[in-house]
């Protein structure tokens, strides 16, 4: 996996190409590599590393066609090399294909073939599917793509050439997302992305599972894979090309850091009913009235999400008074989960295309579950599988390590906990409390960030700690999981979250001077506890970094480093406690010399298992 494009027109390829791969650079990527049809026969150049080692390597290369394929690939089946990027050539030189997904029966595939006489040249199980469309190649570029997916097991979105068919391209999906974009002038597009061809077009097709799209002599017709006609939906993007532009910010990351004020107002718009003490949701209308039924949530998610999730357990069973478990959703359909009649399954997923979240979904759907979804992905698999749902409207988020994303989960997961409430035992009055301070969360994070260099300040002292660990109580908790998340991903420094009560259980014997600890501890019900868990850092000659709210003093005489954001409600704090996090990995990262918006072995949308 990670992305795909390819292009069929009246232009030159090689530019579209290039500059689409450029667009995804932020979803993480170990090689890329780029393949084009001119003169009956197919050129493919590949490189390692990053794309500007692709443009090098093209600048020797005289690559003309108006028919082509790139991919940028992480890694799942054999090392990131220049063998092992995509695209792959089939046996004959015939077939070039690029692929995200995995193919789970490659090595039986691969075993039959080398049988044949096929010889391999890279370790991927992508190679597998080129060889076997030129197995079954007979002049007919489309019918070998359908004979050869359907020996195919795993997960795949694949764009194919083919030498003998020049003005041809062909796509395919199941469980890796593909998109059909519609040019002018008889171009098209395939990407795995919207972001890779965006400057080109805002009309797409999502294709769905099992799709196949073959674009010939100026037309695209779209089947099943069992050969079956359909018809797909062309849709306007609602996507600003300029929205994935840094506006002056050295990174992606910082710059969605500090984007997250007008994130919440877009999330919240229209949403709050301020006088009711309550929230409308247009995404779960018509699941209105089954919400009132429920007994039982199962939150579902991964990484972010995940802690995301946790909050709003927290909310929702303080408010809807509605038991909830949250879940790993890697782990969810393994384990047989027990679904009953009134239990409610929601998924988050930034992207709408995370496989192990989409797995869960569509597991909980088996069992018979009402299935909804959180996302930020239009048009995402999710949200088309989902049985209903809430959009995040955070805009693209272009860092690999999810911040503002985060947020706005919460906040969406917040005004859900509202709705349920309302439905069940919150008043009025406590409703439109609730909703009022949601509505002054955007201040709240506005001011927090002004600490942005004070954070920086406190960064420099810690840029070369080996360890941390985070602590958190009740919707802090998550908090504290997640800062810890944060720093891992980009500053490559271990770092665990914890309970805050739970460090005498085993973490406390980690506690030394050379151990940072960010404690995270708003004035609240849980704060004199938390205040216990500090001295019992500090007596044991720890570090402590407090974030703790305004007008809130007992930490100052303890703490080595204080940082004060604005108060709100305890189960809204996590959306200001979250930011000085977020600043404090970012400027230790960037003190670290690491690459903050594409972090190592990283991708920002997990497509496989």
């Amino acid at each position: 996996m990670c992305g795909i494009v390819g292009y069929i027109g009246q232009n030159e390829a090689l530019p579209v190409l290039v500059n689409g791969l450029k667009k995804m650079e932020y979803r993480g990527y170990d090689s890329s590599g780029v393949a084009l049809v001119e003169n009956g026969k197919i050129d493919v150049v590949r490189a390692s590393g990053k794309i500007s080692a692709l443009e090098q390597k093209l600048k020797a290369r005289s690559l003309k066609g108006t028919v082509g394929i790139a991919h940028t690939r992480w890694a799942t089946h054999g090392a990131p090399t220049e063998e092992n990027a995509h695209p792959h050539t089939s046996f004959d030189g015939k077939i070039s294909i690029v692929h995200n997904g995995i193919i789970e029966n490659y090595a039986s595939l691969k075993g039959k073939l080398i049988s044949e006489g096929v010889q391999f040249k890279s370790e991927t199980d992508t190679e597998v599917v080129a060889h076997l469309i030129a197995k079954y190649y007979s002049g007919n570029l489309k019918a070998a793509v359908l004979k050869a997916l359907s020996k195919v097991e795993g997960t795949f979105g694949i764009a194919v050439i083919c030498s003998e068919e020049p003005g041809t391209l062909v796509g395919a999906r199941r469980g890796s997302p593909l998109i059909l974009g519609i040019g002018n002038n008889n171009e098209f597009f395939l990407a795995s992305d919207v972001s890779a061809i965006i400057n080109y077009t805002q009309k797409v097709v999502y294709l769905d599972d099992n799709d196949v799209v073959e674009i010939k002599d100026g037309h695209y017709n779209i089947v099943t894979l069992n050969s079956n006609e359909v018809q797909r939906e062309v849709e306007n993007v609602e996507f600003d090309a300029d929205a994935v532009a840094k506006g002056g910010f050295a990174h992606f990351m910082l710059k969605e850091i500090f984007e997250q004020p007008e994130v919440l107002r877009n999330t919240m718009r229209g949403r709050l009913l301020t006088a009711e003490g309550n929230a409308k949701l247009a995404g779960l209308d018509t699941n209105i009235k089954e919400l009132r039924n429920i007994n039982r949530i199962i939150i579902t998610a991964c990484g972010t999400s995940y802690y995301a999730g946790m909050v709003g357990e927290y909310m929702i069973e303080d408010l809807a008074g509605v038991p909830v478990e949250v879940e790993y959703a890697s782990e969810f359909r393994y384990r047989n989960p027990i679904i009953k009649p009134g239990t409610l399954v929601l998924a988050i997923s930034q992207s709408g295309e995370t496989a192990d979240t989409l797995a869960a979904l569509r597991e909980a759907q088996q069992k018979g579950a009402t299935a909804l979804a959180i996302c930020n992905g239009v048009g995402s698999t999710i949200a088309r599988t989902s049985d209903g749902g809430v959009y995040l409207h955070a805009g693209p988020e272009i860092g690999v390590a999810s911040t503002k994303a985060f947020t706005s989960q919460v906040a969406v997961l917040a005004m859900i906990a509202l709705l349920l409430g309302r439905q069940r035992r919150l008043s009025i009055e406590n409703g439109t409390d609730i909703a009022k301070a949601m509505l002054e969360l955007p201040t709240l994070v506005e001011k927090t960030l002004k600490l942005s260099d004070d954070i920086a300040a406190i960064a420099k002292q810690y840029s070369k700690a080996g360890n941390f660990l985070y602590l958190g109580r009740h919707f802090n908790y998550p908090v504290a999981m997640e800062g810890a998340l944060k720093l891992k991903e980009i500053s490559y420094i271990h770092a665990e979250g914890y309970p805050a009560a739970e460090m005498k259980h085993g973490p406390i014997a980690l506690i030394d001077e050379n151990m940072p600890v960010v404690v995270i501890a708003p004035k609240d019900s849980l704060f004199d506890k938390v205040i216990s868990n500090v001295r019992e850092i500090k007596a044991r000659g720890g570090r402590v970094i407090a974030v703790t709210t305004e007008d809130c003093h007992p930490l100052d005489e303890i703490a080595d480093h204080i940082i004060k954001v604005p108060q709100t409600l305890p189960m809204l704090m996590p959306i200001v406690t979250c930011v000085p996090l977020q600043l404090l990995a970012y400027h230790i990262a960037v003190l670290r010399g690491n690459d903050v918006d594409q972090p190592r072995n990283l991708a920002k949308s997990v497509t496989v298992e």
